[in-house]
Formats: structure tokens, C-alpha cells, sequence
């Protein structure tokens, strides 16, 4: 697994070469190069990189492929599309993606009062505005107010009673009348996790009955000629096509239908997102059964069909489809802060004169162990050692025999796992799968990783460097938080394979992929470790500079944002170590000084490898 999947989701983002994992771009800088760079400015903890060439690549993609579907087709209508905020509000994202959007005039999606907020401030002139989700008055305005700003704004109706606000706030408003959207309620849905979005028992969207009502509605209140789109969403993430074409043509028959019934400004139909993004790094699991080119013609080549049947004009395409668009311009890199397994060495063995037989055989086993007999000597060390801790929960073997155990078991393991790992790797898998290693990081798993804790999404995950050489420890990775689900445990489904590095005379790093959708803005405060340290890559010139730095926040601001006051915290911290009798007088001045730096320090864990010490 030196290659970590990598022509599986990597889109030709990054390759490996010379060992590294580098960036495929421009000068081809190593992410072991960059984050180095990085924690020369002092930063430790860890890092989410941000690639702006790589929003531009997918949107690039996006409109590459079904202009030239619509191209290909003889399709008369147009495509446009918009990015969901929900799917990343980070400014640095936002205000990297809005220059690269005016090229297509690529648009925002708002499902909030806030989120529309930042799409009326920082939206491309011209670019369309659609709003979704459930609406009160307020939220409605505002819609209003985006449209007398110039914004091309689509209110999309989740409910009647919406429909009625916006009449109510018409007149109020008078001439300027953002357009309106129907979000329809489809039998169609998705599949997997996100499924129950489509569905005649989903969340969003008007029945067949609603939608009837909603156009006569619109009629008597001469609202007819603001409605311009039919809106459906079947869910995040659809790993399949049928479903797709299974919803467009159920949806294709509608806005047909409503153009019949003299809804005669309709002229675009919103496939919402969903289009899948591929996260397996494993050749035996896929995520993603079609390609962007095969999402295009099938979306196209369907909608014309359906128009040609029904004696309607063509729609124009809409999608909002955000993971696609956010997923891979982001990476998370984290050191490795220490391999659980280390402990175990000659050094640490005791030997007595004299030791129980299953100790002294189990010694014997590890000066004795070749590529011949290593399996067999690893399945008899794990004996061993089943039968020795049984003993010393009976009281015949005391702590120093346990400890020797421990260490000549973990000995033995490694030296089996050496022998054997250029043998057949179901035969390695299923070793490792008895015996872990467990990889500590410098991250919180909740705040970063949240859909894994949450839903048990994988992201690929890899190390920065050493690509060149066999990984042999199976791996199981645990955050830095106080939460036994701060894990992602060895799966011998989708095996992760690290290196056996010793960390205090080398860094190691793993970074994973795929982590700019959703993943910053879910991400939870758990023990209080807040989002880390970004920064933004940009490239100029065949050379790459780091921009737009922002640090991971410090204790002080973490605290002020749950509403503490820290004027009195610190207050209270100064008058205890005033106070106390337990500190020299002489002392307490520099005690309050030290605290009142590491109270300006972030959360994670500011360790240094004794290598980096030295340099």
C-alpha cells in the first residue's frame, strides 16, 4: 500500500515521487516541504492547507462537461450552477473561490439568514442567488432586499405557508420581486446515508397537491411570471447513477406539466447536489459508480427526451453541487506524537536469574526467530502470552514477569512482521489484524473529522514522506481528545499500513485528503480544541507562497467565545496564585507571567521532535 490509493481518489491532484507525497502543479512542491515552511513560523499542532487551484479545477470541470454535453446533444437550453455555503462558510475559502467563480458567473446557494447575508456581500455582480430552505419573514426580506441589489435571487418555496409571506412581503416591497422556486417533493431518492433527502417522506419540497395549489396561488396574486425554476435534491453523496436518472425523469415530467398549465416563465430545472465525490483509497470499495462525463450526458440527453416528448422547451440546468466542488482543495496534516509500541525494547527487559518457564521460552522464541518459522513463532508468542497474564492474574508471576512478556511478545512482533513483509500481504493483513499499532496525532478526530465520528465516513489518509519504503505496522490512529472515540481503528477491510519510525530522531506526518466539504464547519469543540491552524498555498510564477495564515485560537479566545469573562478569569487565576502558600513569594510574579503566556497559546499539544530540538 505504498501508494495509499492514491489513483483512486486523487484525481491526478497529487503523485508520489521520490517518496513524497507532492502537489501536482505548477513547481510540484512536496506537502513534507510545505509543512515544514509552515512550522518554521513557530506553529505546531495541526495545519489544514488550503489549494485554491483546485476549487478552480472542479469548477473548470463542472462546466467543461456539460457545455460540452449540451454541445454534443444539440441542447438548447444552458447550464449554470451555484455553491451551497453550508458546505464550507470559512472565508478563506469563500473569498478564494468567489474570484475563480466570475469566470462562469457560478453563483451562491444560502439556506440561512446568515449564509444569504454572505452571499449578497461577496457575491460575483450578476451571479445568480438562490435561496432554500424554511424561510420566516425576516429571511424572506432579505431575499428582496438582494434582489434590489442587482443579485439574480431565487426564493426556492418549501411550504405554502412561505408562498404566502412572499406575497404578503411583494406588496410591502413593490416593484423589484425576487424570482420564485417550487422545490418539489419527488418519489425518487437517493442512496446510502443521505437517501431519506428524496422521497415522498423527505424533509423539503411540495406533494403533487401543494404544487397545484402553489401555481394557483401565484396566478391570483399575479406572481405567475416570477416563477422560473422547479428545484429537487435527492441527497449528499450519490454513489449511484440510477437514482439520478430515476429522479430527473420523474422531475423532467413535472416541469413539463407545469409548463402546460401556463407557467410559462419556467425555464429551469435545479438538480440540487449530490454529485458523488470519491473517498476510497481501497481497490475493493468504491463510493462513486460513474463519471462527471457520465453525470452530464445522462442529465442532458434526459431532459431532452423528456422536452421532445412532452412538446416543451428544453430547461436550463442548474446544480448545486458543493462536495464536488470543496472536497479535495483541502488537506489536514498532523504530526504523529508517538508510537504506543516504543516502550517495547531490549532496553527495557529484566530478566531475572531465574524466570517462569513461559518467559524464559518466550526469550528463546525471539533469539530464535527467521523467515521460516516467524509466522509459527508469532502465533506461539500470542499463546504465551494469554497464558502468562492468566497467571499473573492468579498471583504466580509478579509485575517484572509481566512487563518482560509484554516486551518479548512486542518484540517478537515486530521482528514477524519484518521477516514476513515481502510474503504475501493477506498473510501480513492478518497478523496485523491481532496486533496494532496505535499512532498518536496532534488533532482532534471531532473537530476535524466529525462525519467519521459521526457517520463513519474514511477519508484517505497517508503519510507525507517514506513512500518509498514497505509500511509494515498496521495502524490505528487516536486523537488528542479525552473520548475513547477519538479513534479510527485498523479495519481489515480497508487496512491502513504506517511506518515503524522512531520519533525522537525523525517527524513523521500523515495527512488526509479530501476534508473541505462539511468537515471545517461541522467540526464540534470537544475538550475545547478548535478549528487548527490554515493556511492558504498559492501558486505564482512556477513557485507556490504561503498566504493567509490564521492560528488555531488561543485558550483566551476559546473561553470568551463560550461567554466567560476573561477579565475576571484571569483576575481570579492571579489572586489564587497570589494567594497561595504553596508558591515563594519571589516566585509568583514569574508563575502569573508564564501562565499569561500559555493562556495566548492555542489548544493542541506543542511538541517538537528531539531532531527538530537539535537543528
Amino acid at each position: 500500500m505504498r501508494n495509499y490509493g492514491i489513483h483512486i481518489w486523487g484525481n491526478r491532484d497529487f503523485i508520489i515521487e521520490e517518496g513524497l507525497v507532492k502537489v501536482n502543479y505548477s513547481s510540484k512542491p512536496s506537502l513534507y516541504e510545505i509543512i515544514k515552511k509552515v512550522r518554521d513560523t513557530g506553529i505546531r499542532g495541526p495545519v489544514l492547507l488550503r489549494f485554491p487551484h483546485l476549487i478552480k479545477k472542479q469548477i473548470d470541470a463542472l462546466y467543461s462537461e456539460f457545455n460540452r454535453a449540451i454541445k454534443s446533444f444539440e441542447y438548447n437550453g444552458s447550464f449554470n450552477a451555484a455553491f451551497p455555503l453550508k458546505v464550507n462558510q470559512f472565508p478563506n475559502f469563500i473569498e478564494n473561490l468567489i474570484p475563480i467563480a466570475k469566470e462562469y458567473n457560478y453563483g451562491l446557494e444560502a439556506g440561512s439568514k446568515a449564509e444569504l447575508i454572505i452571499a449578497m456581500a461577496y457575491n460575483n455582480n450578476k451571479a445568480p442567488i438562490t435561496v432554500n430552505g424554511f424561510k420566516d419573514r425576516s429571511m424572506i426580506k432579505l431575499g428582496f432586499v438582494s434582489a434590489k441589489m442587482g443579485h439574480p435571487t431565487t426564493l426556492t418555496i418549501e411550504g405554502l405557508g412561505e408562498l404566502e409571506n412572499i406575497i404578503e412581503v411583494a406588496k410591502e416591497f413593490g416593484e423589484v420581486t425576487p424570482n420564485i422556486g417550487l422545490r418539489i417533493r419527488l418519489h425518487s431518492s437517493g442512496i446510502g446515508i443521505w437517501a431519506k433527502s428524496g422521497g415522498i417522506n423527505s424533509k423539503f419540497g411540495l406533494t403533487s397537491t401543494e404544487l397545484l395549489e402553489a401555481v394557483e396561488m401565484l396566478k391570483k396574486h399575479d406572481l405567475l411570471e416570477k416563477f422560473t425554476m422547479i428545484h429537487f435534491h435527492i441527497g449528499s453523496q450519490i454513489g449511484e447513477i440510477n437514482p439520478v436518472k430515476k429522479a430527473l425523469r420523474e422531475a423532467g415530467n413535472i416541469y413539463a406539466e407545469l409548463k402546460k398549465m401556463g407557467a410559462n416563465n419556467l425555464n429551469t430545472l435545479n438538480l440540487g447536489g449530490g454529485l458523488a465525490v470519491e473517498y476510497s483509497q481501497h481497490e475493493n470499495v468504491h463510493h462513486r459508480n460513474y463519471t462527471l462525463t457520465e453525470f452530464a450526458n445522462d442529465v442532458v440527453f434526459l431532459l431532452k427526451e423528456i422536452a421532445q416528448q412532452k412538446g416543451v422547451e428544453e430547461p436550463n440546468i442548474f446544480t448545486e453541487s458543493g462536495r464536488f466542488i470543496a472536497a479535495s482543495h483541502a488537506v489536514l496534516v498532523t504530526p504523529v506524537l508517538e508510537l504506543f509500541s516504543q516502550e517495547y525494547t531490549e532496553k527495557g527487559l529484566k530478566l531475572k536469574e531465574k524466570n517462569p518457564p513461559l518467559v524464559e521460552e518466550l526469550y528463546d522464541l525471539y533469539k530464535s526467530i527467521n523467515p521460516t518459522n516467524a509466522i509459527e513463532y508469532f502465533h506461539d508468542s500470542l499463546d504465551h502470552m494469554e497464558s502468562l497474564l492468566t497467571l499473573f492474574d492468579l498471583g504466580y508471576i509478579d509485575l517484572q514477569d509481566r512487563s518482560n512478556t509484554e516486551i518479548l511478545v512486542h518484540l517478537i512482533i515486530k521482528k514477524a512482521i519484518e521477516l514476513t513483509k515481502d510474503k504475501d500481504r493477506a498473510e501480513l493483513k492478518r497478523i496485523q489484524d491481532r496486533v496494532q499499532e496505535r499512532y498518536l496525532l496532534n488533532f482532534s478526530l471531532f473537530q476535524s473529522l466529525p462525519d467519521f465520528w459521526g457517520l463513519g465516513q474514511r477519508f484517505p489518509v497517508m503519510p507525507l514522506n517514506k513512500l518509498d519504503q514497505t509500511p509494515t505496522r498496521s495502524a490505528s490512529l487516536w486523537d488528542i481528545t479525552c473520548d475513547s472515540d477519538g479513534e479510527i481503528d485498523f479495519n481489515v477491510d480497508y487496512p491502513l499500513f504506517l511506518h515503524d519510525v522512531d520519533l525522537r530522531n525523525e517527524e513523521y506526518f500523515l495527512a488526509f485528503f479530501l476534508v473541505g466539504a462539511y468537515q471545517e464547519i461541522l467540526g464540534m469543540k470537544h475538550n475545547l480544541f478548535t478549528h487548527p491552524t490554515e493556511v492558504t498555498v498559492c501558486f505564482e510564477e512556477n513557485e507556490y507562497k504561503l498566504k493567509n495564515m490564521v492560528e488555531s485560537q488561543s485558550i483566551l479566545d476559546i473561553l470568551y467565545d463560550l461567554d466567560y469573562d476573561i477579565n475576571d478569569l484571569q483576575s481570579r487565576l492571579k489572586s489564587l496564585i497570589a494567594e497561595s502558600d504553596l508558591i515563594a513569594a519571589e516566585s509568583k510574579d514569574r508563575i502569573i507571567e508564564t501562565l499569561n503566556l500559555l493562556l495566548h497559546e492555542n489548544n493542541y499539544l506543542k511538541i517538537s521532535s528531539k531532531k527538530e530540538i537539535d537543528g
